[in-house]
């Protein structure tokens, strides 16, 4: 399989230089608050907080390989028990050596691992590179010698090992250790971590693929798809692109490998009792004639993601197509407006087209971040606008929501109604938390959202051979190199708050280039300043500044940023009805701090002039908006004869939903009811 050259691509973080700014306040919120927090918390050494165990692990497995040295022949390999999550015993310091957590405990790890590769780009910092390099130590330490890594199967026993792969995760570990092995490298120039994976891969390479006696199984939990793409492009060794197409050329054959797997497991037991749920793992057919999204929300986001990786580096239409269209069902038919997905608790999963209910949400932060993956990789394939836009709404909201302003505690489910009474006492809503948690014992979204943020350059802007693509507005300095010439660009921005945009060359010499700039979809106007000169084109959402750069030159944009009122299509029953408010990319919502109990008894009268204001949350000040509206009042009596309804005219006062509950525990909503 010959392999063509990328077309488009994304800056790496030494091409980007933050500058004062939104984004670059998040990154430093992440660099000096998230990643220490974190790192303490893979240790177990946060009061209050659910256990991790993921360190402690790879120390267990790390002595175990000291040991098989010591002892040689003598040594006894461990014989396979099934190990869930187990009870733990009161006294927590006296654990016994065995495995304890999630079976996917070392992905958090490599999450960890990534987000300080990409801190570490941002800024240098040599406390951080030490402790990084010493956890890195332990976890290669681990390593079998022929170069299995996943101290789940090494601690309980090896004999068991990839005879479950829906369900055990190893490939999905090697994923994330993948992902992470990469961005140290890049950020330092250091390979140990980065030989280990190669190992790894090189291990799994030689047990799966489509030649002759080779396992013809592929990953429950998807990732591995899309960090081999990452992996082939960092080496240039082919055999990693091949086995990621592999992987995903054999998802939803028949006869269904797990179902062989499965039998194998338990020979009295034919067939695949619950055939229903290769939905789930997306799985039910070839991925090429997969055209509705389906299944737990985060494992279709990283299969789609590694799904259009292939269909650009190998120029494959038909994947292409097959992307366009679970793009499509995504986004126009089962995404929140907070660019949240994942409509069902059940499975972390896709409902059906249009049930997106408010209060029973899941909206899994880590599969937000996935769609982010999905949006990007779709842009790099073909820049649309369609796909910046939903990328820039789950950033700013679906995402960001998943963390607290100081960064100490998050959401794993970000629903868009909250009423914590609720919470408390209702089963159905047990999944929703009225405050964020410092910690979860399945804690995939934390570490998630930390690597996401410490990379936002690399999604803000993407690049090829002559042009700059500016997908998302992020201030900073950005080196372009053209033709063997250095351009450099300063960007100055007050996004997401105001709608405006700078851009200046400040290159030494001039450069003869193409910036291409997003319109934002929420947009109803702009103006363009310091064009003339410049050859000058809109195509698909974006705008093309093609020409020399000169010292000096500027390009201003205005993008029209106001308050608007939004609906929701009729076939989503829980909206109608209702009213959501959006400023630019940014959703609001209503909190009982601001507005009192009872935010369902409120309702916005669409039609009068929402004015902007100000208020102060985790010691920043951010903007809000006072809504008229008016508030029914209660009439009382479990069940009563008609009567009509009376109000009392009010000022519904609204914040930016990624900042809700930040003020304690109280009721939310995003979509109000509309006065008539």
């Amino acid at each position: 399989m010959k392999a063509q050259n990328h077309v488009n691509k994304p800056i790496t973080l030494q091409q980007f230089s933050a500058s004062e700014g939104f984004w670059k306040e998040e990154m430093e919120l992440i660099r000096k608050e998230v990643l220490p927090y974190q790192w303490e918390i893979l240790n177990d050494r946060v009061k209050g907080a659910a256990p991790s165990f993921c360190m402690r692990n790879f120390r267990i497995a790390g002595k175990m390989q000291q040991e098989k040295q010591r002892l040689g022949e003598k040594y006894e390999e461990p014989v396979y028990t099934y190990r869930g999550f187990e009870a733990l015993p009161e006294d927590m310091e006296h654990l016994e050596d065995k495995f304890y957590g999630f079976l996917f405990q070392d992905s958090d790890f490599s999450k960890w691992i990534e987000a300080v590769a990409y801190s570490l780009a941002n800024h240098p910092d040599a406390e951080l590179e030490k402790t990084a390099d010493e956890a890195i130590d332990i976890v290669c330490a681990a390593q079998l010698e022929n170069g299995y890594l996943d101290t789940y199967y090494i601690i309980n026993g090896m004999d068991k090992s990839f005879s479950n792969l829906k369900d055990h995760h190893e490939l999905y570990c090697f994923g994330h250790l993948v992902e992470g092995a990469v961005a140290y490298y890049q950020a330092t120039g250091k390979d140990k971590l980065l030989k280990a994976a190669m190992k790894f891969a090189d291990y799994i390479d030689s047990y799966f693929g489509a030649e002759g006696n080779k396992c013809k199984g592929y990953p429950g939990h998807e990732i591995a798809e899309m960090a081999l793409v990452r992996l082939y492009e960092v080496t240039g060794e082919e055999r990693y692109l091949t086995l990621s197409k592999f992987f995903i050329d054999e998802r939803g054959k028949q006869p269904y490998y797990w179902d062989c797997e499965a039998e194998e497991m338990h020979p009295d037991r034919k067939g695949n009792p619950q055939a229903e749920w290769y939905h789930y793992y997306q799985a039910h057919r070839p991925v090429r004639e997969q055209d509705e999204a389906v299944g737990h929300a985060v494992r279709a986001m990283y299969l789609y993601s590694g799904m259009a990786d292939i269909a650009r580096i190998c120029e494959d239409e038909e994947l292409k197509a097959a992307c366009k269209k679970l793009w499509d069902s995504v986004v126009n038919e089962k995404m929140y407006i907070t660019g949240a997905v994942g409509g069902t608790v059940h499975g972390e999963s896709f409902s059906f087209p249009f049930d997106l209910p408010n209060d029973l949400a899941y909206a899994e932060t880590c599969a937000a971040i996935g769609l982010i993956f999905f949006a990007r990789r779709m842009l790099e394939m073909e820049p649309d606008s369609a796909y910046g836009d939903v990328m820039e709404l789950a950033l700013y909201n679906g995402v960001l929501s998943g963390m607290a302003l100081d960064g100490k505690s998050f959401f794993y489910v970000n629903p868009l109604e909250v009423l914590p009474e609720a919470c408390h006492k209702d089963e159905r809503v047990k999944h929703v938390k009225p405050v964020r948690q410092k910690w979860f014992g399945c804690a995939c979204c934390p570490p998630n959202l930390a690597r996401l943020i410490s990379s936002i350059p690399t999604y803000a802007y993407t690049e090829k051979e002559d042009t700059l693509y500016m997908h998302l507005a992020m201030s900073g300095e950005i080196v372009k190199e053209v033709n063997g010439q250095k351009g450099v660009f300063q960007v100055q921005t007050d996004m997401p708050w105001q709608g405006n945009v700078e851009v200046k060359y400040t290159g030494k010499e001039p450069v003869t280039m193409t910036l291409a700039v997003r319109i934002p979809g929420w947009c109803s106007s702009r103006g363009i300043k310091g064009v003339e000169g410049f050859s000058c084109k809109e195509e698909k959402g974006y705008y093309y500044i093609e020409g020399t750069w000169n010292p000096g030159d500027v390009i201003s944009f205005t993008f029209e940023m106001k308050a608007q009122i939004y609906q929701a299509d009729t076939r989503v029953r829980e909206n109608i009805g209702k009213v959501a408010v959006k400023r630019g990319p940014v959703v609001y919502c209503a909190e009982g701090v601001d507005n009192g109990e009872a935010l369902h008894l409120l309702e916005i009268l669409p039609e009068e002039v929402i004015e902007e204001g100000t208020t102060i949350m985790g010691g920043k000040v951010y903007p809000t908006l006072q809504v008229k509206g008016r508030k029914m009042l209660p009439a009382t009596g479990l069940y009563h004869k008609y009567c009509k309804s009376q109000y009392q005219d009010i000022i519904i006062k609204m914040i930016p939903y990624f900042t809700w509950a930040n003020r304690g525990e109280n009721e939310m909503r995003v979509w109000m009811w509309e006065a008539k």
